[in-house]
């Protein structure tokens, strides 16, 4: 849905955080902010904007030449003179201590919506806020004077991390340590043949003073906790003085690719932008969420990113994600322009699970990218796209996918004699459910994985319906009897009878019959081999042990293989991603399937209602504003893995969306 412009109010902060929260440091160290610049880049960090993993950082973004993502700006440090006294307002971690500890000042975090902290430090009141506008590599920052006190300096030194997203600096003899004045602030080129982060004030001629410095051992608690290194160096190459009136702001922005002219007059132009698109619910606050994901590459291609800070774009998350973050808002044409982008990349009737940037580093290791892909269109299709543009761009696509599966192509993907899509091998998992630990998959499920079926019968369908008329009938019914051949095997290979559920994985001689969520597709998708009857049990079987207040655990509990807790080094991590652990974005297919199974004013409808608005306490606790990737199998369902992920934010406001639809209240 589209919000309506006009609003000139300031709304009600969409997460405030008193005091007494932020100083709770260890609990707030887990709250994690995103500024996104809808280019790949972004700024993040806590609630002390003290980073916790080497993804945090304000200035961020891609290589001029498309390549891999780097950090640029890492952090400021930041104190308020008054005379001989020094009051910091800036926190860095090293090994067992903070320092400086600006946290102990700080009144207030909020994200309003973009963040903004406020700090007491006698009779002065210092505001600042930092948000990233829209289609620039750059991140502003204004600092606000109020209070009683006068006659003070705000002295900012801006520290450097300049290296790929993923990696550490260590202090070395390589880096440039000079950097160059530019009027209004600093022109820093680290190392030759990296871009130029360029300093600019809104103030002339800020005071600039000299002064390289190595900072030494600066920790990131979040890396270290997952089994990484966790130490980094940091590089000052001087600080700046100004001098601050009461009542006045001033504005630092930091950007690649050339000067920012006015930061002042930028800042308020982007918060112009988002005051007039007002979140006041949890569908509008999940909206603007969703906007963060979408972004363009070099080749102005527009994609999605997968999840903040680490994951860039995957072909599979890209299509789950894409219905959600588009036509949940109404928007037609960025759901076209995703599907659109996406089909040079198709390839022998695969889509890559990572494709954009780098087409040589583009791999073909998802076998249902393509399959999620038309799931995409057949939702654009539904919510009135161009038939245009349907008929005579995403039909062929459609066909050139089916055309492959049939004749067998990557991945182990064939269609076998009665009809059923196969995939993955003894050493590869193709699907979602991808984990490997030691070149083995984790959750092996070599052979026809019940959710690809579901997919695939669902384009067989689609494939019917597109070529129903006159001219097309013959094409038509050589698709339905296909279709037709592989409901009959679908019923007869994956129902279990005893169970009343569906069996996760047909390998041609047995079925996997553990109660794991990949089943609720085949219950919740319109075209589908299930009877109403036996969507309802899929639904039943699936509540009654996978459903938790945060979205679909992966494995039955009382499965001798579950893992309740997703923690630890990167092994204990992948031995719990597909055995236990929860996912939010599973909660649209559910709410699908429940809506078309049951009364909406049934208790079981009301109940999948609270735990959607739930939501509403979530994005406060973790990626705030956003909805993590996963969540503890066991209570109390501790968030984890990337705290924003694109297809969590994206299925659960469908979800909420689709509640509405069909009238019941959302928050």
């Amino acid at each position: 849905m589209q919000y309506a412009p006009g609003s000139t109010v300031d709304p009600r902060p969409t997460i405030h955080l008193d005091r007494e929260a932020c100083l709770r440091i260890e609990r707030a160290q887990h709250r994690e902010w995103i500024e996104a610049d809808g280019l790949g880049g972004f700024a993040s960090s806590t609630v002390h904007l003290c980073g916790t993993r080497r993804y945090h950082g304000l200035l961020s973004g891609h290589l001029p030449d498309g390549g891999k993502r780097h950090m640029f700006l890492a952090r400021l440090e930041e104190e308020l003179i008054g005379g001989e006294r020094a009051f910091p307002i800036s926190t860095c971690r090293y090994p067992d201590t903070f320092h400086p500890e600006g946290w102990t000042s700080i009144e207030s975090f909020e994200l309003n919506p973009h963040p903004c902290w406020t700090y007491r430090l006698g009779l002065a009141t210092l505001r600042r806020e930092i948000l990233v506008p829209r289609g620039q590599q750059a991140v502003l920052i204004r600092w606000t004077l109020s209070g009683e006190r006068t006659g003070l300096k705000l002295r900012v030194r801006p520290l450097f991390a300049v290296r790929a997203l993923d990696a550490l600096q260590l202090e070395n003899v390589d880096l440039n340590t000079r950097a160059h004045r530019n009027g209004r602030g600093i022109d820093y080129q680290p190392y030759e043949g990296l871009p130029t982060t360029h300093l600019v004030w809104s103030v002339d001629k800020p005071a600039f003073s000299a002064d390289p410095l190595w900072y030494r051992q600066i920790e990131y608690s979040q890396d270290i906790a997952r089994g990484y290194d966790g130490h980094e160096d940091q590089f000052a190459p001087g600080r700046f003085d100004l001098d601050l009136e009461l009542g006045q702001s001033v504005t630092l922005a930091a950007s690649l690719g050339g000067e920012v002219e006015d930061p002042s007059a930028l800042f308020d132009q982007e918060v112009a932008r988002r005051r007039a698109f007002p979140a006041t619910n949890l569908v509008e606050q999940l909206g603007e969420a969703g906007e963060k994901f979408l972004y363009k590459d070099s080749a102005g291609r527009p994609g999605i990113l997968a999840g903040f800070p680490w994951f860039e774009e995957w072909g599979r998350d890209t299509f789950i994600a894409l219905p959600g973050l588009t036509l949940s808002r109404g928007d037609l044409e960025g759901c076209r322009a995703v599907l659109a982008g996406a089909l040079p990349f198709l390839k022998n009737g695969l889509l890559p699970n990572i494709y954009g940037r780098d087409v040589a580093s583009s791999h073909y290791g998802s076998a249902d990218a393509a399959l999620w892909f038309s799931r995409a269109v057949r939702l654009y299709m539904q919510a009135g796209g161009d038939q245009g543009f349907i008929k005579g761009e995403l039909l062929p696509a459609l066909i050139s996918i089916a055309e492959a599966y049939l004749r067998g192509t990557d991945l182990g993907l064939r269609v076998d004699d009665e009809g059923l899509l196969f995939a993955g091998s003894e050493e590869l998992n193709a699907t979602w459910m991808d984990a490997q630990y030691g070149g083995e998959p984790v959750t092996p499920r070599a052979g026809a994985p019940v959710e690809l079926n579901a997919l695939w019968y669902a384009l067989l369908g689609s494939l019917e319906e597109l070529h129903e008329g006159e001219p097309m009938r013959e094409e038509a019914r050589r698709w339905r009897q296909q279709a037709d051949k592989t409901a009959e095997s679908f019923l007869r290979r994956f129902w279990l009878p005893d169970q009343r559920h569906l069996a996760d994985v047909w390998d041609g001689e047995r079925a996997d019959g553990t109660l794991r969520p990949n089943q609720i597709l085949a219950a919740a998708m319109d075209l589908s081999p299930l009877s109403i009857g036996k969507r309802t049990d899929v639904v039943a079987a699936v509540e009654s042990v996978l459903l938790t207040p945060r979205g679909l655990r992966t494995l039955d509990p009382r499965d001798e293989r579950y893992v309740g807790c997703y923690q630890g080094d990167s092994k204990a991590r992948d031995l719990a991603y597909h055995q236990g652990t929860v996912w939010p974005w599973l909660l649209g297919m559910f709410t699908e399937a429940s809506l078309r199974v049951r009364p909406v004013d049934s208790v079981h409808v009301r109940s999948l209602a609270e735990i959607l608005n739930d939501f509403a306490d979530h994005i406060t606790e973790h990626g705030l504003g956003s909805v993590a990737e996963v969540f503890d199998g066991d209570p109390p369902h501790r968030p984890a893995g990337c705290p924003a992920q694109a297809w969590s934010v994206a299925e659960v406001l469908r979800s909420l969306v689709l509640l509405e639809e069909h009238g019941i209240c959302g928050s």
